[in-house]
């Protein structure tokens, strides 16, 4: 056995006492004493090892388990961005699995003896954080710049059950169609797969084919219906034009929210069997009329409230329980922040999700419906017909809404205005909720004066649509935003678990270069340079070899590929990939979202103040110079 290596460095008044690869911090003095710590230092030069121990130019990361004696008022100490730390220490070092008994939202009992999921601002620091509910930066965003911040509630605050809320859509839809628009009631035996569609297709509606682009827009996966296209027809299609086609509206819809994935695999179940059963649609019935009538089916399902009334009923069927929005909501107001939701569904349907999510229980645990989760909150905003809510010259009135009844009274630019017969104002709520005020309509002008905004970049706005939530505060307001993805919590996971097959794709794709270089080197010598025979035939027969080599890498790396393909998702792989390029939906997180997590109340496992910080970016030519 080894003995302890003990360093003194006086000018920190510290003894290092290294046993293996763990270091344990002592102090001469233990009313000196600042931090107890116990963390493992990846292998590496001594010297090297002690300017990573006390290099605080750049602050300690919450990943190690440093616990501060001074809680009260103290500063807490920001952590690193996730890829920062990265640059540092090895990945093995610092990845905490899905299944660590310390990973995400792990409880702790409360004073009354209840459970609360143990986040940043608990007694123990937060727990740690599993790779899948971490938070990824994009633009750096300092949360002590952030006097507001604010939420959408459908899949963001309120995470909808895809096997449940996107069934009743798709049969509520395929009802509607069959009933109301007159297509064949064989549809009515149609079931839907949940999991087949996934967000960032686009839908050809002219072509009835669906199709997975990457962020220069070139087609690399499509189908028709559910049929996959080979090269040749997906070139046909949309490789063989004098001028790019944009992708855009009319032409086509991109599948950006959530709630759009029904209605994408009702559109392709359609295309197949009009192509096997053209007979049983009218005549003119093509694949843009069908999309049309899908549309169509889907916003009658939401103007008759044909999904909301169903939800409202038993919201715990359709939508996922998360006991720590509430924590993150108090965490946040407690760091002295607004906190506001601004949402497209109306007062009544807002109050009961709402509720569902933070309303407080009856006495024998069942929910009751009130409006005790208005104190969460600073403004809340219904009916607010975002995008349109973004826009400056929208010019919407805005209503305030009396929380018990509904009803919606006149205000001037939010101030309540004096009844006839009345000289003061009515007051619209309790006083138990007197410093919340519930709208309808209005537009970003009416909240910015509500929450006494001065800057638009002192909003961070959390939203799950691309479109709807985050590229119009983003682009036309400047607000911070942050995408929920939760698509992304199982993505990340794959990914770690693939991450040496990965590594074998990038070698394969090296070797396939090298060969091909040697081979167009041998051509190019075979064909011009002044060669006898004997040499004509040792480079014919060296040509045909490394064909064979380059024929076997290339079929390893596709079959390898469509392992990992498939691994992710059996028709559309990777989310955020298209092959190895970005994806047109990743390419879209980047612009427009400055931070992106798979669920809202990851916020809690951070600190209220964080200053979060993207990784730094790498062009082609810098990967093989700048190792990382």
């Amino acid at each position: 056995m080894s003995l302890p290596l003990a360093i003194s460095l006086p000018s920190c008044n510290r003894t290092f006492v290294l046993v293996s690869d763990s270091c344990f911090l002592s102090s001469s003095s233990a009313s000196k004493s600042i931090f107890n710590a116990t963390m493992r230092i990846p292998k590496k030069p001594l010297h090297l090892l002690c300017l990573s121990l006390f290099s605080f130019s750049r602050p300690f990361t919450s990943r190690l388990p440093f616990h501060s004696d001074f809680r009260g008022n103290g500063r807490r100490f920001h952590s690193l961005g996730v890829n920062q730390f990265h640059d540092r220490f090895p990945m093995d070092d610092i990845y905490v699995s899905a299944n660590d008994k310390n990973s995400h939202f792990q409880l702790m009992t409360s004073v009354d003896g209840g459970q609360q999921p143990c986040i940043w601002s608990s007694p123990e620091g937060g727990p740690k954080i599993e790779i899948g509910k971490q938070i990824f930066c994009n633009r750096s965003l300092n949360m002590k710049n952030i006097v507001a911040v604010g939420f959408d509630m459908d899949y963001t605050l309120a995470q909808y059950k895809p096997e449940t809320f996107e069934s009743l859509c798709y049969e509520g839809t395929v009802k509607k169609m069959v009933h109301d628009l007159g297509y064949p009631p064989e549809l009515l035996e149609w079931s839907f797969d949940s999991k087949y569609m996934v967000r960032g297709l686009v839908l050809d509606k002219k072509r009835g084919n669906i199709l997975k682009m990457d962020r220069h827009k070139y087609v690399k996966l499509a189908y028709h219906g559910f049929r996959e296209m080979c090269k040749e027809d997906k070139i046909d299609s949309y490789g063989s034009t004098l001028i790019r086609d944009a992708f855009d509206e009319p032409n086509y819809a991109v599948i950006d929210t959530l709630f759009s994935l029904a209605e994408a695999y009702l559109f392709a179940q359609l295309v197949d069997f009009m192509d096997k059963n053209p007979g049983k649609f009218p005549n003119g019935t093509d694949y843009a009329r069908m999309y049309q009538d899908v549309r169509a089916g889907v916003d009658m399902c939401h103007r008759d409230g044909t999904l909301k009334q169903v939800v409202a009923m038993d919201p715990k069927r359709y939508i996922n329980e998360d006991t720590s929005i509430i924590p993150m909501l108090k965490m946040l107001r407690e760091s002295g922040r607004s906190t506001f939701l601004v949402t497209n569904s109306l007062w009544d349907y807002t109050n009961i999700v709402m509720n569902f999510l933070c309303g407080s229980p009856a006495p024998d645990g069942s929910s009751t419906c009130n409006s005790d989760w208005l104190r969460y909150f600073d403004v809340v905003i219904t009916g607010s017909a975002k995008p349109g809510f973004f826009h400056d010259g929208n010019h919407a009135n805005l209503f305030e809404v009396e929380p018990e009844s509904g009803m919606l009274i006149n205000t001037d630019n939010g101030t309540p205005m004096p009844l006839v017969g009345n000289t003061s104002p009515r007051l619209l709520l309790n006083k138990k909720n007197k410093t919340t005020k519930v709208f309808q309509g209005g537009s970003v002008g009416h909240l910015h004066k509500l929450l006494s905004i001065e800057s638009s970049s002192q909003v961070l706005y959390v939203g799950d649509h691309i479109y709807g939530d985050i590229l119009r505060s983003k682009k036309v307001l400047g607000w911070r935003t942050m995408l929920v993805v939760p698509e992304l919590e199982s993505e990340v996971q794959l990914l770690w678990e693939l991450r040496d097959k990965r590594k074998q794709l990038r070698l394969l794709r090296n070797e396939r270069d090298m060969i091909e270089d040697r081979l167009h080197h041998l051509k190019w010598s075979f064909k011009f340079e002044d060669i006898n025979t004997n040499e004509q035939q040792e480079m014919s027969s060296r040509i045909h070899e490394l064909q064979s080599q380059r024929d076997q890498v290339r079929l390893t790396y596709h079959e390898a590929e469509h392992t990992i393909h498939q691994k992710f998702h059996k028709a559309w792989g990777q989310l955020m990939k298209t092959g190895y390029q970005n994806s047109r939906f990743a390419h879209q997180v980047e612009r427009f979202a400055c931070l992106y997590t798979s669920h809202v109340s990851n916020l809690s496992l951070y600190s209220p103040d964080k200053y979060y910080r993207p990784s730094e970016d790498y062009m082609p030519h810098e990967f093989d110079i700048i190792p990382l």
